[in-house]
């Protein structure tokens, strides 16, 4: 009975109304999250869920509730940069699956927004570990537009959503081309033939010669053709790279993001020369396949060192479950400096990759992802340095609430540490 009241307790809280307050962290190691070096004693004030303040020398207003954060470092939450995060429970359960259309039909006007469900179990875990805001991204089926895509947070509330249809996100390389017959040719083909009918909508004509789109999705993709919804696009290899880049030339409004790019480090110049941003995968250093045969380690430094705006995702690496793992990522990019001949990140620049890189990519950068003035008061408070895997969190605030840490993982491991006689089957003695 005990825990079925821990667990009735944690859906309660999800329910519960949260009220924001006015909030000073005081004394901690503050990181900005800018890409700036952290300073000693700094102060973070937070008042109606909205950061006013944060340095040092920052007084402390009257009636605040203080955490005293000395001996301790105050970050940014973690916007995690790519996931399919609260999309499903089970990957290979298809009723706890949420993230792809299914049969539906649709491609481009797909929108994950309703599927993100605030009592999936990844939320809390990932929320505990320091984790604020997430990319949330359909997953592309079997055509190459998957359907808009989300930013999320990850409070204890019933309300996840952020931004809803904030992005398009369209498969290319060799996911694309599976999806288009089997070729790279293909793929090209249908990518710009998608455009075309969505342009052709645009302008009065409702029937498609092709009919490669539903109306529905053409209507939503006239948002990408005219620049007002950012298009992220999965491609790993260099070559693919390059001939987006030419299809940007002939649809110049489109605000294009690669995701992956694990060959992004060869067409770096080219990269930075367009002004695309590029969501990485941070550790893929081996060729899991035939477009990902220059994986390096030293990818995301090296398009950092060429001008590239660069933040760091998980797509298609446990990007439904294991946000946690960011600041892991994030951390082995500053070791990576110590590697002869390997390019990483400096420690400000890599918590920058997880904080406001993201937030600025997606076109956020002035409400989330740093401790400036007038940002959502997203603040986490470690024990410890947060790239180093010993180190927790001790507090999370999102929106100015402070949030609770426990999750089910930790109810499990309290309620199997210590197995009593009654409690468990008799297998559970041996």
């Amino acid at each position: 009975m005990k825990h079925l009241l821990l667990a009735a307790a944690a859906l309660a809280s999800l329910t519960a109304p949260a009220v924001a307050e006015t909030i000073a962290i005081t004394g901690g190691k503050l990181v900005v999250g800018d890409g700036s070096a952290p300073m000693d004693g700094g102060t973070v004030i937070v008042r109606d869920g909205t950061i006013v303040a944060a340095g040092k020398g920052v007084a402390v207003p009257a009636g605040a509730r203080t955490i005293d954060a000395t001996g301790k470092w105050v970050t940014p939450g973690v916007f995690a940069g790519f996931s399919r995060l609260g999309l499903s429970e089970v990957d290979a359960v298809n009723g706890t699956n949420d993230k792809g259309g299914g049969r539906s039909g649709f491609s481009a006007a797909i929108d994950v927004a309703p599927a993100i469900d605030p009592f999936r179990s990844p939320i809390a875990v990932n929320r505990s570990a320091g984790v604020t805001r997430a990319v949330v991204a359909p997953e592309g089926g079997d055509r190459i537009f998957a359907g808009q895509g989300a930013i999320a947070d990850l409070g204890a509330d019933t309300d996840p959503v952020t931004r809803a249809r904030a992005f398009q996100f369209v498969e290319f390389g060799e996911a694309g081309a599976e999806a288009s017959g089997g070729s790279r040719s293909g793929n090209h083909l249908h990518f710009r033939a998608m455009l075309r009918e969505a342009q052709d909508h645009a302008a009065g004509a409702d029937a498609f010669d092709d009919d490669l789109l539903k109306k529905e999705d053409a209507r939503v993709l006239q948002a990408v053709l005219r620049g007002e919804q950012r298009l992220l696009i999965h491609v790993e290899g260099a070559n693919d790279i390059l001939r987006l880049l030419e299809l940007k030339r002939e649809f110049p409004a489109i605000k294009m993001v690669f995701v992956g790019a694990s060959e992004g480090w060869r067409v770096a110049s080219q990269l930075a020369q367009a002004g695309v941003p590029v969501i990485a995968s941070a550790l893929n250093d081996l060729p899991a396949t035939f477009e990902m045969l220059g994986a390096t380690q030293s990818n995301i430094g090296r398009m950092k060192d060429a001008g590239v705006k660069v933040a760091i995702g998980m797509i298609n690496d446990r990007d439904s479950h294991q946000l946690r793992y960011t600041t892991q990522y994030a951390g082995n990019l500053v070791s990576l400096q110590r590697v002869p001949r390997a390019s990483g990140l400096t420690w400000d620049e890599a918590f920058a990759a997880i904080s406001s890189a993201p937030a600025e990519i997606l076109g956020l950068g002035d409400r989330l992802g740093s401790l400036k003035a007038g940002r959502a008061g997203d603040v986490v408070v470690w024990d410890g340095d947060p790239l180093e895997l010993t180190s927790a969190p001790t507090h999370v605030l999102i929106d100015g609430i402070e949030q609770p840490l426990g999750n089910r993982q930790d109810r499990l491991r309290d309620r199997y540490r210590t197995p009593q006689e009654g409690a468990l089957p008799k297998a559970y003695e041996h």
